[in-house]
């Protein structure tokens, strides 16, 4: 049985855009997973279709409706035990462990906010997992969502061209990956470092894991920290 996506959106035409492409849109064209992208104004009101209204207590910009996201959360497929994930601002930072959970189950469904976001009494209606991909804001949630699926669909078993592939990078042990490089071995007088060139597979290891240690501690002080936090733990 196939990993399976469904996406609630104002714009479904967007989907699977760029997953239709590489890894991910072989994957899909091999059945090794699905996606179906709804539209909400479907299941909007009145002539206009309306799915928004003015918040409560007053504020700029418009909410989507409790009502109108729940009658579209409703005439879904069995969800089989996948979750629904709503990507925002104001939900916990995605992580590659996140990733991982989710890729290892059914599937997921990922409900794609928009204007200032959704009635809060939908999320806890159904559950609904908040997720952030970064401190910074999108103008909807279909660009998250994208990058919420490719990074599931390329763990699948089957979609990348060696298994040892996602084991070796980013994030996977807590730590950046290492610079990497490849021919010519001189370019524009900058020289690939001589051990990768050794063959000495022990210490390419070693210096790949030094140079991990070091961009981490340089661009993701709080990467290296939770990092520690963990040697220390085992």
């Amino acid at each position: 049985m196939s990993w399976r996506a469904d996406i609630l959106s104002l714009f479904p035409d967007m989907f699977p855009g760029p997953l239709g492409f590489s890894l991910a849109g072989r994957a899909l064209e091999r059945g090794i997973w699905s996606c179906e992208a709804h539209d909400l104004r479907v299941h909007g009101l009145g002539r206009h279709r309306a799915v928004d209204d003015t918040p409560f207590g007053g504020g700029a910009g418009m909410v989507m409706r409790a009502d109108v996201l729940d009658s579209a959360l409703n005439a879904l497929p069995a969800l089989d035990g996948r979750p629904i994930v709503y990507p925002t601002p104001r939900g916990r930072r995605m992580t590659h462990e996140d990733a991982e959970r989710l890729s290892a189950g059914p599937g997921v469904v990922v409900l794609c906010g928009r204007f200032e976001g959704v009635d809060e009494r939908v999320l806890d209606k159904h559950g609904i997992d908040q997720f952030c991909m970064g401190d910074f804001v999108l103008s909807g949630g279909e660009i998250p969502a994208l990058a919420l699926l490719d990074a599931c669909v390329r763990l699948l078993p089957g979609v990348m061209g060696s298994d040892i592939s996602g084991q070796d990078e980013s994030f996977t042990d807590g730590l950046l990956e290492y610079p990497q490089y490849t021919k010519p071995a001189v370019w524009e007088g900058r020289e690939t470092p001589e051990v990768l060139l050794s063959g000495h597979h022990g210490a390419i290891a070693n210096w790949r894991h030094e140079q991990s240690i070091a961009v981490t501690k340089a661009r993701r002080p709080d990467l290296w920290d939770a990092y520690l936090a963990r040697q220390q733990i085992h």
